[in-house]
């Protein structure tokens, strides 16, 4: 059983907290990504709280994560302990995308969602990232468009 209890909803990007919002508007720009708001395909927003804290824990106990799919696109923002939000964005062609449940990370941490591997923009080597979602028939349909998404970038 996963640590974390998360809620996932299909949104718009202006669905998102304005905060969100305003650091992917930046992120576009600081990296020249020429996506337009009018692009975004599919737009889900998971928020996730700490089911039980850890000994040494502290902090914001809720993350909230926009995930965004455009041509060519993905871009995920989280907000966690901080109060800045951290974008990260990659091209569907340089990544790939595996349900969480079939890693063997899976075997060890319970937990759902996607891994992420590939190149990130702005970033020199290849690295990997988890994106916690539920499986609310809004994660899983926006889990498909994003590994339909990337197989089809990557022919």
């Amino acid at each position: 059983m996963s640590d974390w209890v998360r809620s996932t909803r299909d949104c718009t990007l202006e669905g998102l907290p304005g905060d969100i919002v305003t650091a992917i508007h930046k992120h576009v720009e600081l990296y020249n990504l020429g996506l337009r708001p009018s692009q975004v395909s599919d737009c889900i927003e998971t928020t996730s709280k700490k089911s039980k804290a850890g000994l040494f824990e502290r902090g914001n106990r809720e993350v909230v994560t926009g995930v965004l799919l455009a041509p060519g696109w993905l871009l995920w923002a989280i907000r966690a302990d901080r109060p800045d939000v951290t974008v990260m964005s990659a091209r569907l062609a340089d990544i790939t995308v595996q349900d969480y449940a079939a890693t063997p990370f899976a075997k060890m941490v319970a937990d759902s969602g996607v891994e992420i591997t590939g190149c990130f923009t702005a970033v020199t080597e290849r690295g990997s990232s988890f994106i916690g979602l539920d499986d609310s028939p809004a994660a899983q349909h926006f889990k498909q468009q994003l590994m339909g998404a990337v197989q089809a970038a990557r022919k």
